[in-house]
């Protein structure tokens, strides 16, 4: 299929999940996994893969009944306006905290790793104004940049995680399961919402050249991303072990600072600019996405107006706490623990409307 003037075709939407959400390897995502589960923490990627495919497959069969309707157009279609709209607010809510909480850990890792003289004030607002200004560009702007850039990331990220296999001891996977494996499940049951994006990725459905590319592209996606994360979480655990997993917050930061090439030092340099810009890439798309909601619910057309300003709330609150690098991680473990069970059974629930209304039926029908 030709691409569609302002659409995105699957390959730049792949592209897009894999920065978005593939960058979390590379957060605090690991710390907060490890010290309830120890050296099974590397297979809550794979499990939260698994359970995830339920709700995203139940996500996408009901958005792709409607044509040319997003996640709040579906959810006020099944619930009605009043219930549907209080229901988007609600799901509109738990983005902006994800939005600031997860900007806030960026921040401090990027002022407490790299650039230890610059105020955390001046690193949020060149980190927000650069992605508010990708994002004001557009999706199909967002998509390009994506695309563009997707594979000298991956190849970075590759050759830090190879290159530091060589301090690494395959035998720290023991006890592989940990705890326990019902510890592993409930473990990562309760942080499923590591993959919660691919729910909102249904605000941008009706962005793409298909349907068919919607389907195909989320959930290749998750594959892809359930894997990368699963790999990266064991080269951790082979060069840190889970003991001093628990000691270190962000992990791929520490690892890139241990590679040594022969005579060369600070080799971290190279890879910090990649990680820079996956980094305003994801933001740049999570404020589309909630100027894309906010906009949804509002009733405003020309929702893009909406991202500068939506960036400004996003520093002054996450500039809000005291003490960051411990309360921004507590605050992100509960947000993880709140969201997970909505991102587990509000698409589930969606799906029991549209069948109990008869939509599917009335699908089949139109096809006939």
């Amino acid at each position: 299929m030709e691409k569609t003037v302002g659409k995105i075709g699957i390959r730049e939407y792949v592209a897009i999940i894999l920065l978005v959400v593939g960058v979390k390897l590379a957060d605090d995502t690991p710390a907060i996994l490890v010290e309830p589960l120890g050296s099974a923490y590397w297979m809550v990627p794979l499990i939260n893969g698994i359970l995830s495919f339920i709700p995203i497959y139940l996500m996408i069969k009901v958005i792709t009944l409607y044509k040319n309707k997003n996640l709040h157009d579906c959810i006020i279609h099944l619930f009605g306006k009043y219930i549907g709209n209080s229901l988007s607010t609600i799901l509109l809510l738990l983005g902006i905290c994800a939005l600031i909480v997860d900007s806030a850990v960026y921040v401090d890792i990027i002022s407490t790793m790299y650039f230890t003289n610059s105020p955390p004030l001046i690193i949020f607002a060149v980190l927000m104004t650069t992605s508010a200004y990708i994002a004001k560009k557009g999706l199909e702007h967002l998509g390009t940049i994506s695309w563009l850039v997707l594979f000298y990331l991956l190849i970075s990220i590759f050759m830090a995680l190879l290159f530091s296999l060589q301090d690494g001891n395959g035998h720290l996977i023991f006890p592989i399961f940990g705890p326990g494996v019902w510890e592993v499940i409930k473990e990562s049951t309760s942080h499923v919402s590591i993959y919660a994006d691919f729910f909102f990725l249904g605000l941008i459905a009706p962005y793409l050249v298909s349907a068919k590319a919607f389907k195909k592209g989320t959930i290749t996606g998750l594959c892809i991303v359930s894997i990368l994360i699963c790999f990266s979480f064991l080269i951790y655990l082979f060069v840190f072990d889970y003991e001093g997993l628990n000691m270190v917050n962000y992990p791929f930061h520490e690892l890139i600072r241990l590679i040594r090439l022969g005579f060369l030092t600070n080799v971290e340099t190279f890879f910090f600019p990649f990680w820079v810009v996956a980094t305003f890439i994801r933001f740049s798309f999570y404020l589309y996405l909630i100027a894309l909601f906010l906009g949804g619910i509002c009733n405003i057309k020309n929702f893009e107006y909406l991202i500068p300003t939506i960036a400004t709330i996003t520093v002054i609150i996450g500039m809000a706490p005291d003490a960051p690098t411990f309360t921004i991680f507590t605050l992100r473990e509960m947000l993880l623990e709140v969201t997970s069970p909505v991102f587990l059974f509000f698409p589930c629930f969606m799906w029991l409307i549209a069948k109990l209304k008869g939509e599917f039926k009335h699908d089949k029908a139109n096809r006939h």
